[in-house]
């Protein structure tokens, strides 16, 4: 797929709406919809790369309440031809046709490959690859099972989002520490897991979130991986222009 002159692709991820609280959810919010605006003109395509809401769960009449700004921001975006793919993370990993039907935003729930001009992509949320973390390896099979998704659908709302909600603080808790240094090469999971892939097939650009660290890696010298941080602490995203790719921090303009 080329690139049109003067178009980039934009890459983002880990807006976690909804945490800590609603009020910092909602300035947190409004700075998204704000960047996305300042992309729109040049914007050939979005990738959102996971976790997107603290917290989601689609019930067959009832999405978690919120988010409108956003929402009405991406739905804005692919009606005027700017096709957006979201990649489901560990946080919102239960999506069932609502971004689909309602956004028209292309949804994976695996690692996909792209190829745009002349570079080769390799795209998705990061949970769960690479060695380690056999704990969540198998709480994740367990998420993902389609009866145990119907079992939690059968909770009320109000009780099941409620306990979803602690889950997630829980989560964040325990691994708050880890996600603020870089690890080096040798224990980051995800290097560890692209230079593994790199052995059975070329890829320009391995791009994940879920780490919360921006990372620009360079593992050989046609490859890079880059983990996209977060709209938390870091609001940084990636922009790939046709030639190359760079990570870069938004700032609000005055």
């Amino acid at each position: 797929m080329p690139i049109s002159p003067g178009k980039k692709i934009y890459f983002l991820s880990d807006f976690h709406l909804g945490a800590p609280d609603y009020e910092s959810s909602l300035v947190r919010e409004k700075k998204i919809v704000k960047f996305l605006d300042s992309i729109e003109a040049d914007a050939a395509e979005i990738f959102i790369v996971g976790d997107i809401f603290d917290f989601w769960y689609e019930y067959r009449k009832v999405v978690p309440k919120g988010y409108t700004r956003l929402l009405g921001k991406l739905a804005s975006l692919t009606d005027k031809g700017i096709p957006i793919h979201f990649f489901v993370g560990n946080h919102d990993m239960w999506m069932s046709g609502y971004f689909e039907q309602e956004l028209n935003i292309s949804v994976y729930f695996e690692p996909k490959t792209f190829e745009r001009g002349d570079k080769k992509f390799y795209i998705g949320h990061g949970d769960g690859l690479g060695p380690g973390d056999q704990g969540y390896k198998f709480i994740k099979k367990v998420f993902r099972n389609p009866f145990c998704q119907w079992l939690f659908g059968q909770i009320h709302p109000t009780w099941g989002i409620g306990l979803a909600n602690y889950f997630s603080r829980k989560s964040r808790a325990k691994t708050g520490k880890t996600d603020e240094h870089f690890l080096g090469e040798d224990k980051e999971w995800l290097i560890i897991y692209c230079k593994e892939i790199l052995q059975k097939e070329h890829f320009d650009y391995f791009i994940f979130g879920h780490r919360h660290l921006p990372i620009d890696c360079k593992l050989n010298d046609s490859s890079r991986y880059i983990n996209l941080g977060d709209w938390i602490n870091h609001f940084t995203y990636a922009v790939f222009d046709g030639n190359d790719l760079e990570l870069k921090k938004w700032e609000i303009p005055a």
